[in-house]
């Protein structure tokens, strides 16, 4: 009974009311220095940097007070210059917080030659797949009087004819000239 009685004495209330100023009063400095620090409510619109050359890059990301972060590339694309923005993260025009890190993914500069498999008489079909499984694209199909109907008769590159095993970079494209079935009466 005494300790319920002790709970409203004026002693005991007067150190709840101080002790509840002082943790108000801390609560608030706490509030206003995360406020200050963590920059509240004040966001950068990122850039769109894809296609821009990592130089162009570090310019426009030091303007607008932002880090980046390169993480190299193993898919080649040849629409893009070497040293290029392939991919950023976060995506262009979202909203940040200033010196945030942008993960960009850049065009390798050092990308490796394939050999062109040996597609010469085997199908239109199998010598399309054999190519996209090497990494090269198709390019251009001809036809030309072969007994051979839709066989592989030629593997052309940059318009010059090429062996099988030439080597070319990665998402080259190759033409196939291939016969159309008519035998050729010279």
């Amino acid at each position: 009974m005494n300790l319920l009685k002790y709970f409203f004495t004026r002693y005991f209330l007067k150190q709840i009311f101080i002790a509840s100023i002082i943790t108000g009063i801390m609560l608030a400095v706490v509030f206003v220095y995360l406020n200050i620090n963590t920059n509240h409510n004040n966001y950068i619109s990122v850039p769109d940097l894809k296609g821009l050359v990592i130089n162009d890059v570090e310019e426009i990301l030091n303007e607008n007070n932002l880090k980046y972060q390169i993480s190299d590339s193993t898919f080649f694309n040849p629409n893009f210059p070497k040293f290029s923005v392939l991919e950023q993260l976060p995506i262009a025009n979202s909203k940040v917080k200033k010196n945030r890190k942008i993960y960009l993914t850049i065009n390798p500069v050092n990308y490796g030659n394939i050999a062109i498999p040996n597609i010469i008489q085997i199908t239109k079909r199998s010598a399309i797949s054999a190519l996209l499984s090497s990494d090269l694209d198709l390019g251009e199909i001809t036809l030309i009087d072969n007994i051979g109907k839709d066989m592989v008769i030629k593997i052309l590159f940059d318009d010059t004819e090429v062996d099988p095993g030439f080597l070319v970079p990665k998402k080259s494209k190759i033409d196939l000239v291939l016969g159309n079935g008519i035998k050729n009466e010279k």
